[in-house]
């Protein structure tokens, strides 16, 4: 059964991975980015392999979505898969399904602090950053020379709100983490997804290997592994122009952007959304 880990991009997929990996896949709680390997992305190549190779073409793809999950359950294990897709139905096929879904965690950003990322990541304009957030869309592989990867696997997002919408289900096998409370406070939220964890899985933990996970996922430690090329999927503009995938972090704060219609353009857009997350009061 999977547990899914999902989110928007640039919402902290990538750190609460980070954490769940050197909770799970490590004795001392010390991360490692050979360790987030063991989080694997759907929808993806591999899992597809077995039913197509037009891996590019979505009408395609979306009829083996539940088969590729199946066949991922097949040895009875849990695993945890993260994905920025859509929880949606298109032409009666469901991305996925009670029978192979067994929890999510789902991690929302405020979408004013998603401007920036998003600028920085997909090498947007703010107003073109507004426009990724507010239509419906596909992203597909990793940004080189920049463009997308051929024949890549599509990732349905829809806009900002459509994607919490399609995921939030009122169950017990539903953990909202937010990115701000992330923020605030990491400790109280690691301990909110390793208590929600421990119902599925068999869990060990201790004061030390706590506070390894908090010290080795920090921001900061995060970046500086990857200043020191140890991070492989950060975006690309060019062969010879990396970019940063740790950005600006905790200190990305949209009361800084100068465009305030911009602003208010997404708080009007998504107004129903961010009040239920209070990003509105």
């Amino acid at each position: 059964m999977i547990i899914w880990l999902a989110s928007y991009p640039k919402s902290g997929n990538t750190w609460v991975r980070s954490m769940i990996s050197a909770l799970l896949y490590s004795e001392n709680g010390k991360f490692d980015f050979e360790l987030i390997k063991n989080i694997r992305q759907f929808p993806d190549k591999p899992y597809f392999e077995n039913f197509t190779d037009d891996f590019g073409n979505f009408n395609e793809i979306k009829k083996y979505w539940i088969r590729s999950q199946e066949l991922i359950n097949l040895d009875n294990k849990i695993k945890i898969l993260k994905t920025h897709h859509l929880n949606c139905k298109v032409d009666n096929y469901n991305f996925t399904n009670n029978e192979n879904t067994l929890a999510t965690i789902y991690i929302v950003r405020d979408p004013r602090n998603l401007l920036n990322s998003i600028s920085n990541h997909y090498s947007k304009s703010l107003e073109e950053s507004k426009k990724f957030l507010t239509t419906p869309k596909f992203i597909a592989g990793y940004k080189q020379n920049g463009e997308l990867k051929n024949n890549s696997i599509k990732a349905l997002l829809g806009t900002w709100g459509e994607h919490y919408n399609f995921w939030k289900i009122k169950s017990n096998n539903f953990l909202l983490i937010k990115y701000e409370d992330l923020i605030k406070n990491t400790e109280i939220e690691l301990n909110k997804i390793i208590n929600f964890l421990k119902k599925f899985l068999n869990i060990k933990t201790s004061s030390e290997k706590i506070k390894n996970i908090l010290e080795t996922t920090s921001f900061n430690y995060l970046k500086n592994l990857e200043n020191k090329g140890r991070f492989k999927e950060n975006a690309y503009e060019t062969l010879n122009k990396k970019k940063d995938f740790f950005h600006l972090g905790p200190k990305n704060d949209w009361k800084t952007i100068s465009n305030k219609d911009i602003i208010k353009e997404l708080e009007n857009k998504f107004h129903k959304e961010m009040k239920e997350l209070g990003y509105l009061l």
